[in-house]
Formats: structure tokens, C-alpha cells, sequence
């Protein structure tokens, strides 16, 4: 299995790269995903010139949709923990935060789930206007595992990240500015040459300099490695319960991971009764 299968790499010059995601239909978080993620993770942090890292999607409707919710649990289940003792999930968006090059997500469509989980693990995140963020996970019954319950309490606060992991609902790139979620929303046609700009910017300045201004940020910032055991625990124990099929099922129905489907408005179809779903307005 290539690394380079979802996630393609492109050497921009020796001290910027940019990666760009590509997983079927709507870029589904799935477990190969977290086996090319965790090697990809393994570059970056190994790479002794490598100052910066763009992260991008090949679908300018999804950066990453979500967690595939019919992969393979009993794959992911055995899994065998990494050093951190964390399971491999939770310990790529625990390591990708604290690699040594700064990280930069270049949202240009919908990350919901695991895939906001994955932006929310990058130290930058700008965003096109219509980017849009959220966590569905308690529409469905389910804990988020990725501990964005620690992430987006730092980043804006407990009563705005309980809104926005209760409430369940999308997050569109305005609000999500203003909440502090994504750094800033660009206009559609400057967004590439924007994080182009910066990156090579800081790509320019000294590895040693950058590296150590970012520890200590994280230093500040960033959750223990005992919180991410914890949010994933917490997911594990919650979903698939039998209590909530019923709401999986509705969402399927209703074209949950296709791209035509209730993926392009997931947050208003979770607010909706149990009656069944028609197609996407």
C-alpha cells in the first residue's frame, strides 16, 4: 500500500510541501486513511528541512466528508495501538499537531466528523466561503472521538463548542470565522494563491525559529495525550448502538455519503423529524 494512494505529495522546494487528499466520491475518512496518514506523519516529522505543509482536497465539494460509516470496524478494532499507546486514530490528529513543521489546512468544501477532526489537528486553518465545519456525531448517537471536544473548547470556548457539538449542526465558513474555528474565510478565487503565499513565506524563514515558536504555542494549547484516549474510548462505547440505527439508516436512505445526497446539507436533514428523507434542496 502506497502512501501516496489518498494522500499525494507534492515537494513545492525542500522546506514546503503540499499534500493534496483524494478518497473516492466525497473523500471519506475510512481505515486506510488512518495507515497512510500515520505514515505520512512519519515523513513529515522525519524530514530535517521540511518547514511547512499545505494539506488540500482533490474535490472542491468535500476537504474530508466525514468518517466512513461502513468501514470495516472489526479492521479498525485491531488495530494495534502506536507508541503513544493511543489507537492509531487518535494518535495521528494527536501527533499531527505537534509535528515540527507548521501545517496548514486549505479548506474549500465540507469537513464534518473525522475530516474536521483532521483540520482541527493542523495549526492553520483558512477556509473558502463556502467551506463549511461541524460535528454531526450527536445527531446520530454517537461521542466525537477525535477530541474536538478539547480542540474547539480551547479554540472558542465551552458554551460556542458545545453549541457546535450538541447543536450537530453545519458550521458555515462565516461562522465558523467568527467562532474561531478556521483563521479566515477568502474569497473563492484567492484562497489557493493566499496559503500559497504564506506558506512560502514561512517556508523562507529559519526551521529552528519556527519549530520552537510552535512548541511553545503547543506548550499552551494543545490537549494531553490522555484526552484523545478518552474521546475515542468515549466513541467507541457510543456508536453503532442499536438504539440509533434507525437514524443512520434515515441519513442512508436519504444518500448519505454520495455526493448528490444529504451530504451536501447534513446539518438541516439532522434537525428534521424521523420521517424519511427525500433528496437534498
Amino acid at each position: 500500500m502506497s502512501v501516496d494512494e489518498q494522500f499525494s505529495v507534492q515537494q513545492v522546494s525542500p522546506t514546503y510541501w503540499r499534500v493534496t487528499f483524494s478518497n473516492g466520491a466525497i473523500n471519506l475518512v475510512d481505515p486506510d486513511t488512518i495507515e497512510q496518514l500515520a505514515a505520512l506523519i512519519t515523513r513529515i516529522e522525519q524530514d530535517p528541512g521540511l518547514t511547512v505543509v499545505v494539506f488540500r482536497s482533490a474535490n472542491p465539494d468535500f476537504f474530508m466528508a466525514h468518517w466512513d460509516l461502513l468501514a470495516d470496524k472489526a479492521r479498525v478494532a485491531a488495530m494495534k495501538p502506536a507508541a503513544s499507546g493511543l489507537h492509531p486514530y487518535a494518535d495521528n490528529v494527536y501527533r499531527l499537531a505537534r509535528v515540527p513543521a507548521l501545517t496548514i489546512s486549505e479548506i474549500d468544501g465540507r469537513a464534518r466528523g473525522a475530516g474536521s477532526e483532521f483540520a482541527l489537528a493542523t495549526d492553520i486553518r483558512f477556509a473558502g466561503p463556502g467551506a463549511v465545519l461541524g460535528h454531526f456525531e450527536v445527531g446520530i448517537g454517537s461521542v466525537p472521538g477525535g477530541n474536538p471536544t478539547g480542540r474547539l473548547s480551547r479554540l472558542m470556548g465551552r458554551g460556542r463548542a458545545l453549541e457546535v457539538l450538541l447543536g450537530a449542526d453545519d458550521v458555515p465558513a462565516d461562522l465558523a470565522a467568527a467562532y474561531g474555528y478556521v483563521n479566515r474565510v477568502l474569497p473563492a478565487s484567492e484562497l489557493e494563491a493566499f496559503v500559497d503565499a504564506f506558506a512560502r513565506r514561512v517556508a523562507g524563514f529559519d526551521k529552528a525559529a519556527v519549530r520552537g515558536t510552535k512548541q511553545l504555542v503547543d506548550e499552551v494549547t494543545e490537549p494531553s495525550v490522555e484526552e484523545f484516549g478518552s474521546a475515542l474510548g468515549a466513541f467507541f462505547r457510543t456508536s453503532g448502538r442499536e438504539e440509533n440505527v434507525h437514524r443512520v439508516k434515515r441519513l442512508f436512505d436519504g444518500g448519505l455519503q454520495q455526493p448528490d445526497g444529504v451530504e451536501l446539507d447534513l446539518g438541516r436533514h439532522l434537525g428534521i423529524s424521523d420521517r424519511p428523507l427525500g433528496p437534498a434542496v
